[in-house]
């Protein structure tokens, strides 16, 4: 979609709806994952990932059974489509659900940071984007502030910083994916979540089952506690919801927006951390790197919104030609 038919189609009510709730939807989940996964010890984020999938999949069945919903029945055509959001899909949903269990709450936050460097650097490469020199200044205050925190993370755990690091790479190719395909014709933001988990849903039912995972899972003791129940059952509703959510953000806006709001939701979580969960071990550098980051996070998020408000018109004829790239066939294919 271009940047002409983005200004005309979409209200600044929308996007800032859109990105509203797909910040809630985020900051929701990283808490109910939370408690799932550390709280009551839950062995199989994989697991929790496939309820999660297994209830985008009825749910949005359902609502095309019922005519709420419209997108394209399944034929081959699918498969090409989509490809590689499936991938990128599923590494991004067990990576960030590992890195979640693994890591303190605002560590997992901070790291997360890198995302929007690696979104700007895709961006570059597959939407043909250029940025403004001040916000190329703020994401590298990000990323420093991120590096600083890190530096002294008196929990430090190679595993837990691959695992978020994969995340990051896994979320940026994902976002800026969904922009490009949310363009193609019979799919549409529906299409995208419904045919994403249905592909990659049975694959990872079957790594799940080889690994064992699938058996720590169904032989966990708490099965039987209603609030653990109430717990995962919230946590693959949220699932659901998040998805939507980031498809729906990344609908009204770009794909580097929709990576700024979660910054922005990020700001809430790491502060919120440090004093809920239990598992923040206090030090002066790495809550110095901390509010660097999220300082870095919020002047970002205010040139990315400031300039989508109030860029001038050569800004806007600039966004016209980065959206709108020529590609090898002499063609115009719409980002």
């Amino acid at each position: 979609m271009s940047a002409c038919q983005e200004t005309t189609e979409h209200s600044g009510l929308l996007k800032f709806s859109s990105a509203v709730f797909y910040a809630g939807s985020s900051f929701l989940i990283t808490v109910v994952n939370k408690t799932v996964l550390t709280s009551y010890r839950f062995p199989s984020y994989m697991c929790l990932g496939i309820g999660q999938m297994i209830t985008t999949l009825v749910v949005l069945y359902a609502a095309k059974m019922s005519k709420t919903v419209k997108f394209q029945d399944f034929d081959r055509s699918i498969l090409f489509k989509i490809f590689p959001l499936p991938l990128l899909y599923v590494g991004n949903h067990i990576t960030g659900l590992a890195s979640t269990k693994k890591l303190s709450l605002p560590m997992f936050t901070v790291l997360r940071k890198f995302t929007i460097l690696m979104t700007m650097i895709l961006e570059v490469y597959i939407l043909r984007k250029t940025f403004p020199r001040r916000l190329v200044y703020s994401v590298v205050a990000i990323v420093l502030g991120a590096m600083v925190a890190a530096s002294s993370d008196l929990a430090f755990d190679v595993e837990s910083y691959t695992f978020i690091l994969l995340n990051d790479a896994f979320t940026a190719a994902s976002s800026v994916y969904t922009k490009k395909k949310l363009g193609t014709e019979g799919l549409g933001k529906y299409g995208v979540l419904f045919y994403n988990a249905l592909i990659i849903v049975i694959p990872t039912l079957l790594a799940s089952a080889l690994t064992g995972d699938l058996h720590e899972a169904v032989t966990f003791k708490d099965w039987v506690t209603a609030t653990f129940i109430f717990c995962f059952l919230m946590s693959c509703f949220m699932g659901f919801v998040l998805m939507y959510s980031i498809v729906l953000c990344s609908y009204y806006n770009s794909a580097l927006t929709t990576t700024v709001v979660g910054a922005i939701k990020n700001v809430a979580v790491a502060y919120i951390g440090i004093f809920v969960g239990g598992d923040y071990l206090f030090s002066w550098t790495n809550f110095l790197g901390l509010s660097i980051c999220m300082s870095g996070g919020l002047v970002y998020s205010y040139l990315t919104f400031n300039q989508k408000s109030s860029g001038t018109n050569a800004e806007s004829a600039q966004e016209l030609k980065i959206h709108i790239p020529e590609d090898s066939t002499g063609k115009y294919s719409a980002n």
